[in-house]
């Protein structure tokens, strides 16, 4: 573990994945860090040149303590649907004494109580947090992002736009604002927190990692509406809106049909639940407004969301959805 006010030594799980690789990179970029996938010994995904490569057998946590030995912070991002592997990555950092822990957020606000009570999958966050804090041998920094961008704008059932089909289903009237962000923004994210100091230096007592111990940080890409979202799509797809079929869907009953799917064993009742809660016309979605960002600290830029739309719309033209 680096005894300097900087963190060097970075673990990452989900190194290749959709988020973690834009993390990666970003990273390696600064020149500032060592990063370290940590990955299944089965595990097919690919590594930018410089990363080390830590594997680990779930079934057998003295591996991942092994492979956390050292390091000075611990990434972790995983698929909604891996339960149980970030209860052993948490206890295998405070066995191995990491001192910080990002866990798997990358989320809506789940600090929002809304939020966390209507959708199930956002309920393990809070806890994972405090679990953290139990263990007291790590601090825990939650990043939180919104929903990515380009992912969700390319499913259908998401961000309710289908820019392929030229069809939009606005909840409510389709004016709620939320906070998204997207995968390079995310990247450059964690790469400008890790890489602030760890106590203040200098004059600016707000640089620091001390500033977001235990706590939450806010960033995002645009707090946007699915209006502003299909007005980017039109613009992309050289498309008027009289070329489109639009309807409009009271977003309470869309959060109901979508956990009556659920109950009925459909996947895809599962997305149109979890999204359209975030579109509630309570404000949760926006927490931009409700607790401002850290992007200007960590000195994010501002982004064209045309340019988010268009890799949007070229994800969904190679995906199944």
């Amino acid at each position: 573990m680096s005894s300097s006010n900087h963190i060097k030594k970075v673990a990452i799980v989900g190194a290749g994945g959709n988020s973690g690789s834009y993390m990666t990179k970003a990273l390696l970029e600064t020149g500032k860090h060592t990063v370290t996938a940590i990955t299944r010994a089965e595990s097919n995904s690919k590594f930018p040149e410089g990363v080390e490569i830590k594997q680990v057998d779930y079934e057998d946590i003295s591996t991942i303590v092994d492979a956390l030995r050292g390091q000075d912070a611990l990434v972790i991002t995983l698929s909604v649907f891996a339960h149980g592997q970030q209860e052993k990555l948490i206890q295998a950092a405070a066995d191995a004494n990491v001192p910080w822990v990002l866990p798997n957020e990358w989320s809506p606000d789940t600090d929002n109580a809304g939020l966390v009570k209507d959708i199930g999958a956002f309920q393990e966050k809070p806890k994972i947090r405090a679990m953290v804090q139990q263990l007291g041998k790590s601090s825990y920094i939650s990043v939180v992002t919104g929903f990515w961008y380009e992912w969700s704008l390319s499913i259908p059932l998401a961000y309710g736009i289908d820019s392929l089909k030229h069809e939009a289903t606005l909840f409510d009237e389709g004016d709620t604002m939320i906070s998204t962000s997207t995968w390079p923004q995310v990247g450059r994210a964690v790469a400008g927190l890790l890489s602030l100091p760890i106590r203040p230096e200098g004059d600016d007592k707000d640089r620091c990692l001390e500033r977001f111990r235990n706590g939450l940080v806010y960033v995002s890409s645009f707090t946007v509406s699915q209006k502003d979202m299909l007005e980017s799509a039109l613009r992309v797809t050289g498309t008027k809106m009289d070329d489109w079929k639009i309807i409009k869907e009271s977003s309470s009953a869309r959060y109901d049909a979508g956990s009556e799917a659920m109950k009925g064993g459909d996947r895809m009742g599962f997305i149109k639940l979890m999204y359209t809660r975030v579109f509630y016309p309570d404000g949760s979605g926006n927490f931009e407004q409700s607790k401002g960002t850290a992007n200007e600290l960590l000195e994010l830029p501002r982004e064209d969301l045309d340019e988010a739309t268009k890799a949007a719309i070229e994800r969904q033209k190679n995906s199944s959805w």
